[in-house]
């Protein structure tokens, strides 16, 4: 009997931003579809969801499409790349990623392919029909379905719970908001501003806004136009991350562009207030010591790191988000009492080392705007026609536009701001649905659309889950 061994084949290259590489031809292969899936999600992303942004300039005659879609497109692109990366960090935090540097390099290309397939099936699927679907939901639900797949084969935390209350919380509130705030936004239009000009309903191709009004609808656009990709284009940023820890983890677990000088000074600062720090209680003590302990640990394993060693690397990174847990703690716990100086120091210290671990890089933010800018110039037209013409049954006039522009924009932008993932698309349906409902009560909103919204609403989840899971263990037939 003659036993054949197959060992693969790996490859050996320097790739421009990412470095060496050194994956087995069939992994580099789904690495590569992988970020091509990552950035025809963006792609899709653009032109699904964006397309709220335009709708209500293009029906009230503010601007053409032809200058509205461009338009829209760059303000997308520029609110990526001011953004931050706080909403990223937290749609990554939703899987376990701890467990995912422990094995090998197959299982997190299993969770990672599967996550994207799904997102993008559903996407396509509901922008073919018209129907304004949330990306958002959709991302969230495979990602999720991919952890129960995980934690099914390979045991642990699996999805983080805790993080994924806190993000359906916001996507389930915002539409809720937006449309209570559309509706008193309405009636102070109304009742209080009572410019007539401001609710009449265009007719014609050349029937446009006066100046002011345009202005103002062109400026709210803009603005979610803005906040939509400084919110939905982190989410691209957020999956690109996933993607390149799954696979090159040795690179980019930690970001190695931060000096080890650098990391030193923000230990040993916060190592030095933490020892002249006294009067504080028995257990208190305890707790100090022990973090000094963790931050001198810290400083071994930060010689040991590097982008070729995937052990040390994530041994590493589990040092400084353990020192940065436990520093959070003692800036929050108002039972220990610091002078502003230290309290202002060990905060800083924290941030700085955050930095280590939740951080991205400038090319993948770029690979994500440039995405998300060009989708949105491209297949706008189906999720516009629903929007500006479908929700309500009367033509959408300019103030039920500025309405639901501002709703929006302020919505997503809070939501920014505290680092949760929004839906774009349901906040501001909810906004219209709200405008329209204030203008002429319910019967005034087309029910046959909303039940369409709604059943999409209801099914994302569910159905993303479900063919995220059966994706991962499809997949997973192949290592």
């Amino acid at each position: 009997m003659i036993i054949v061994n197959i060992m693969p084949v790996f490859l050996n290259m320097t790739i421009p931003f990412l470095g060496a590489i050194d994956l087995s031809i069939p992994l580099f292969l789904v690495f590569i579809v992988c970020l091509l899936a990552v950035i025809g999600f963006e792609f899709v992303n653009g032109f699904h969801d964006t397309a709220n942004a335009v709708a209500t300039v293009i029906y009230t005659k503010a601007l053409k499409p032809v200058i509205a879609i461009p338009w829209s497109g760059f303000w997308n692109f520029l609110g990526v790349f001011s953004g931050g990366i706080a909403v990223a960090m937290g749609i990554l935090k939703l899987v376990p990623l701890d467990s995912l540097m422990t094995l090998p390099i197959a299982v997190g290309a299993c969770l990672v392919l599967s996550i994207l397939l799904a997102s993008i099936a559903w996407n396509l699927g509901t922008w073919y029909l018209g129907i304004p679907c949330s990306s958002s939901h959709t991302m969230i639900g495979a990602m999720i379905g991919a952890g129960l797949a995980f934690t099914w084969y390979y045991g642990g935390a699996g999805v983080n719970w805790g993080k994924a209350e806190e993000i359906g919380l916001s996507l389930i509130l915002s539409p809720l908001v937006g449309f209570g705030f559309a509706v008193l936004l309405m009636y102070f239009l109304k009742h209080v501003i009572k410019y007539n000009a401001l609710f009449h309903i265009p007719t014609g191709e050349d029937d446009r806004p006066p100046i002011l009004i345009r202005i103002l609808l062109i400026i709210t656009c803009t603005l979610v136009s803005f906040f939509h990709g400084s919110n939905d284009g982190q989410k691209g940023v957020g999956l690109f991350m996933l993607i390149l820890i799954a696979f090159v983890p040795a690179k980019f677990a930690i970001n190695h562009a931060i000096s080890n000088d650098k990391v030193l000074f923000e230990l040993n600062q916060a190592e030095q207030v933490l020892k002249n720090t006294s009067g504080i209680t028995a257990a208190q003590t305890e707790a100090f010591h022990k973090l000094i302990a963790d931050i001198e640990n810290t400083k071994l394993h930060l010689a040991l790191k590097n982008e070729q060693d995937k052990e040390k690397t994530y041994r590493f990174r589990k040092e400084v988000e353990n020192v940065v847990h436990s520093l959070k703690n003692i800036t929050a716990d108002k039972s220990i009492v610091l002078p502003k100086e230290a309290q202002d120091t060990l905060s800083e210290s924290s941030i700085g080392l955050k930095k280590l671990t939740d951080f991205a890089p400038i090319w993948v933010i770029a690979i994500i705007s440039v995405s998300l800018g060009l989708g949105t110039m491209i297949g706008w037209k189906r999720i516009v026609v629903t929007i500006g013409e479908k929700i309500g049954n009367e033509h959408l006039n300019y103030a039920q536009g500025v309405t639901s522009e501002i709703v929006a924009a302020s919505t997503i932008g809070l939501s920014t701001g505290l680092g949760l993932p929004v839906s774009t698309t349901h906040v501001l349906s909810s906004g219209i649905a709200g405008a329209m409902v204030a203008s002429g009560g319910k019967g005034n909103l087309n029910s046959n659309t909303l039940k369409n919204i709604g059943l999409a609403w209801v099914l994302t989840l569910p159905v993303s889950i479900a063919l995220s899971l059966l994706l991962f263990m499809f997949f997973h037939l192949f290592i």
